[in-house]
């Protein structure tokens, strides 16, 4: 996976009108979708539970993947009570883990596969973006930072009354850009952002990274955002439903199997 610490800027949408066919905005989820967070997360994780003598395991850790913060926290908090003996307030635990994150992305991004090659196409076809996290105003600005101009809109976890996967953070999205949702393609990789967007009305595009996401009607998935381009997104905004990780698609390559997921650790998107 790619690791930049000054990626080139990504052009964004200068005033020229996207084509007639693309989606209105494509709305973007952060954490294990645009960037690969989601070892950091896990390694604050598991220092907050090793400061406490409390264990956090892999599977635990697959169970926090695209929830709201402070849900993240509650779980935590719960956790080291039952498992430690140890009372924590779930928003400071929250504040902890975030702090622990936005350090270790102002060292360094690590992009996920696709992902800033589909913002310079987006934002030279004068396609607006926006990014829709759970994570809090200061890592989703840590991050939107290294791509100057890339995103129009940024909506953080913390700046929502119902976090993922309830729609209100796509709807919030959608909303500042004066656009239908209906018109904008979400790019997710995790159940909850996933719900999150198709609940919005949004054409969604899952790309599962640290836990499957089933297909269901409606829903397109691909393996690697390195499968989505211009063309493929017109072809979503206008109604197409497109599965690489269906074994029976006929649009799959030939080749090894698509959509086996390797385990790593996890947190919010």
């Amino acid at each position: 996976m790619p690791t930049d610490t000054t990626p080139p800027p990504v052009p964004g949408p200068d005033g020229a009108a996207p084509p007639a066919a693309a989606p209105a905005a494509v709305l973007w989820d952060m954490d294990g979708t645009l960037v690969d967070t989601e070892p950091s997360w896990i390694a604050a994780e598991r220092a907050l539970m090793g400061a406490h003598g409390a264990t956090w395991t892999h599977e635990q850790a697959l169970g926090l993947v695209g929830k709201a913060l402070p849900d993240s926290g509650a779980v935590l908090a719960a956790h080291l009570r039952e498992s430690a003996g140890v009372e924590r307030d779930p928003a400071g635990i929250v504040d902890e883990l975030l702090s622990a994150v936005v350090a270790s992305v102002r060292s360094a991004v690590v992009w996920r596969p696709g992902a800033l090659e589909l913002l310079r196409a987006l934002g030279a076809a004068g396609v607006p973006c926006a990014l829709v996290t759970m994570s809090y105003r200061s890592l989703a600005d840590a991050v939107a930072s290294r791509v100057p101009g890339a995103f129009a809109v940024v909506v953080a976890g913390d700046e929502v009354e119902r976090g993922k996967p309830a729609p209100d953070p796509y709807l919030r999205a959608a909303e500042r850009l004066g656009v239908d949702p209906a018109a904008c393609v979400a790019l997710e990789d995790s159940p909850p952002g996933v719900a999150s967007a198709e609940a919005a009305g949004c054409r969604t595009v899952a790309c599962p990274h640290m836990v499957p996401i089933p297909p269901a009607p409606g829903r397109s998935r691909v393996a690697s955002l390195t499968e989505v381009d211009l063309p493929l997104l017109a072809r979503l905004a206008g109604g197409e439903v497109v599965d690489t990780l269906a074994s029976d698609d006929p649009a799959r390559p030939a080749g090894p199997a698509r959509g086996a997921l390797a385990a790593r650790p996890g947190a919010a998107g």
